[in-house]
């Protein structure tokens, strides 16, 4: 058996492993910093709202459930963030590749992921699995710390600027400040009634045991990247 390429090959192993290595442990970091700047805003707020006390208590709280996931929790809205724990390379035909600063280094190209996702508060209270949540943005952190965002109206950061600016504590609260905002403005609709007005007593039998008809934000609409009113 040929052995000559060996070399070749194991150099080509170190170089992509540990690529994604750093890319991984640059991502997790990222997500730690994030997990501190949502605890800070948690602390910022009860501050807050022992000054100007709401007329009814409002939740606002941050819940981890694993190295890799937690929920911010505001009055009737839940914020999930979830990384990723694979690295990802960007497909050859996506914009981001036609920048010059891919071009300069293929590296730069690979990313991970962190996810946010908006949910409605009593999906998880009352234990609705049916209830939907909406993907309003995602985070892709290169080994250089770069970033863009890919979301929602104010969660939307073109990746033109890939390169121009590292995902740090401004970032970060940025970042936030703009998640928060859109979920506040993102409405719950009332569902077309043609969607709700046939169920099955499994339905109602579930509805008393569990509140378990499907809702969400959005349920029945187009829900479009840029505008949020219903076709």
């Amino acid at each position: 058996m040929s052995t000559g390429n060996r070399t070749e090959l194991f150099d080509e192993f170190i170089e992509k492993a540990s690529l994604k290595q750093k890319v991984y442990k640059i991502t997790l970091n990222k997500f730690n910093l994030l997990k501190t700047a949502l605890s800070n805003l948690v602390d910022e707020y009860k501050k807050y709202s022992e000054q100007n006390k709401p007329e009814y208590p409002l939740a606002f709280e941050l819940k981890s459930n694993n190295e890799f996931e937690m929920e911010l929790k505001f009055g009737g809205d839940v914020l999930v963030f979830m990384m990723h724990t694979n690295v990802f390379e960007f497909p050859n035909d996506h914009e981001v590749m036609k920048t010059s600063y891919v071009k300069e280094d293929k590296q730069r190209s690979f990313h991970g992921i962190i996810n946010i996702y908006n949910f409605l508060a009593d999906s998880f209270k009352y234990n609705r699995h049916n209830d939907l949540g909406y993907l309003i943005g995602r985070v892709f952190i290169n080994k250089d710390e770069s970033y863009f965002v890919e979301g929602k109206n104010e969660l939307s950061f073109l990746y033109h600027n890939f390169g121009s600016k590292k995902f740090d504590e401004s970032a970060v609260n940025e970042l936030i400040e703009a998640a928060v905002k859109y979920s506040i403005d993102f409405d719950l609709l009332t569902p077309p009634y043609e969607q709700v007005m046939i169920v099955s007593v499994l339905d109602v039998i579930s509805t008393v045991e569990a509140v378990s008809l499907k809702t969400g934000k959005r349920l029945g609409f187009k829900f479009y990247a840029d505008n949020q009113n219903t076709e």
